[in-house]
């Protein structure tokens, strides 16, 4: 019995070294995503529309002579430029990047006139299998014990989740924006425990990450000030003050390009936020809104666009885009009009808000099909496999606003008391953590009010794609740190054995 046991504690330390957790978490999310973006028939997901801002100015559009597919199926091949592109950029992103690099590594290794989707699927899968690997470190280290297998089947469950990987093959922004939050909130765990002897690599991996985020799109300006949250708890780094003016500048850079994804919004994107604002807003989860919106100072006929999309499937009341509309209508109010509208209509606000909860963890975009037409599936059919968490999720995940506030609460008290722990010890990971999750709760809480004020509820369930993804790695750290005894206070070794 005594052999027995010592062989298998050895074999049990050579598993462990060939295969510690990190690795083991990565390479199981990459068969389970390569296995749905790279295998005949792909998954992935079609085109609600949207696909445009990606593709032209990037030299991509829709091959000629095919029919193109919008919500039912997944296209897997389009045409690429040849000459001269016309095309610019709608909007200040950091997309284009990641798109360019995708179309280079077509043209290189495929072909310099048609584009298959796959690519864009594997630029985005190399940015996810990194993040992986460095989350699970982030999370297991420095203890080596069994557990931390455990965590990293959570990392797993949580983020292999194919409502989260079909997005690869598609030209949304939602891929990138999974993988830089990733290695931000990594980047910033690895420093807190200090994992590597040398700091400036994974200072330049949050900063760059964290850039890339907020610049992915334009809903992401507001995400300055809640990175900005998390920045400062580097200002407790030991021997960090030589640096510190090097930080201020980052933030300040975070700021800067907060303001620009903000302020460079094009035009017409614009006036679709502020239409939808208004009918899919404050038209919406009220009685009668002609009477709300006479009082301050809009004509009662208006209140026929209740719940009309800027560019109407059928039937609208009023064309959005008509002059008459932009005259008439868009100029009446803006951000700080809806803000005064909602404070004396909170019953309403209230509504919407709860509106806004029940979509927060329903990850899987319904409005589109994951399959392409050659696979048989019939249109707009949606992906089941391992979609097991995303599931779970929006089923029993409570459908109240009120009760996001009280777990960003709860989870702020609980990483407040580590901070004053570790501050005692003179222990910088509790303050660091506390930031990250204090700015994680911010997005958690904020950005669905922005997108209802904002935009209302139209296309809700993408505008919040960050909320769900704030509270997955928060509930992630919060399980890790519950498992590796250290809620309380930073990692100690004499604290607890080690499994092995």
């Amino acid at each position: 019995m005594a052999i027995l046991k010592q062989r298998f504690g050895q074999v049990a330390r050579v598993f462990r070294k060939l295969m510690p957790p990190p690795l083991l978490a990565m390479l199981i999310c990459a068969g389970l995503a390569g296995y749905l973006i790279f295998i005949p028939p792909i998954n992935g997901l079609a085109d609600n529309g949207d696909f445009y801002r990606a593709m032209y100015s990037n030299g991509i559009y829709k091959l000629l002579g095919t029919h193109y597919n919008y919500f039912g199926y997944v296209t897997q091949h389009f045409g690429l430029m040849k000459y001269y592109n016309e095309y610019r950029s709608v909007t200040f992103s950091s997309q284009p990047i990641f798109v360019r690099l995708a179309v280079g590594l077509n043209k290189l290794f495929y072909s310099r006139t048609v584009f298959d989707i796959r690519f864009m699927g594997l630029v985005n899968y190399g940015l996810y299998l990194g993040s992986i690997y460095l989350l699970t470190d982030a999370l297991t280290f420095p203890s080596e014990r069994w557990r931390n297998y455990l965590i990293a089947g959570l990392v797993v469950f949580v983020f292999g989740d194919s409502s989260f990987t079909l997005y690869f093959n598609s030209f949304f922004a939602e891929p990138q924006m999974l993988s830089m939050t990733l290695y931000s909130f990594s980047s910033i765990m690895l420093l807190a425990r200090q994992r590597y002897r040398r700091r400036w690599p994974l200072l330049l991996v949050f900063m760059l990450s964290t850039l890339l985020l907020i610049s992915s799109k334009s809903q992401n300006a507001p995400l300055a000030l809640s990175y900005t949250v998390v920045a400062f708890g580097l200002l407790f780094l030991p021997h960090f003050k030589a640096q510190r003016l090097y930080l201020f500048a980052g933030i300040g850079i975070l700021l800067i390009t907060g303001g620009l994804t903000y302020t460079l919004i094009g035009k017409n994107f614009t006036s679709i936020n502020q239409y939808q604002a208004f009918s899919h807003g404050v038209l919406t989860q009220t009685g009668d809104p002609s009477k709300a919106i006479a009082t301050n100072g809009i004509d009662e006929q208006y209140a026929l666009m209740k719940d009309q999309d800027y560019y109407a499937k059928q039937f609208a009341a009023i064309q959005p885009p008509q002059s008459y509309v932009e005259k008439n209508l868009l100029p009446k109010y803006n951000f700080v009009w809806i803000m005064k509208y909602y404070m004396g209509h909170l019953k309403q606000f209230g509504k919407l808000m709860d509106l806004a909860a029940a979509d927060v963890m329903i990850t899987q975009t319904k409005a589109v099909g994951d399959y392409t037409k050659a696979s048989g599936a019939s249109p707009g059919q949606q992906v089941t496999f391992f979609s097991g968490y995303s599931a779970i999720a929006g089923a029993f995940f409570p459908q109240k606003f009120a009760f996001n506030c009280l777990l960003a609460v709860a989870f702020v008290m609980v990483y407040a008391v580590g901070m004053y722990n570790d501050l005692r010890q003179h222990e910088i990971e509790g303050v660091l953590r506390f930031c990250l999750v204090l700015g994680l709760m911010t997005i958690f809480i904020f950005v669905p009010i922005i997108s209802i004020v904002g935009d209302g509820d139209a296309d809700l369930a993408k505008h919040i794609f960050m909320v769900p993804v704030s509270l997955d790695l928060t509930f992630l750290l919060f399980i890790s740190d519950i498992l590796n005894h250290r809620l309380w206070h930073a990692y100690r070794e004499g604290t607890t054995t080690n499994d092995s």
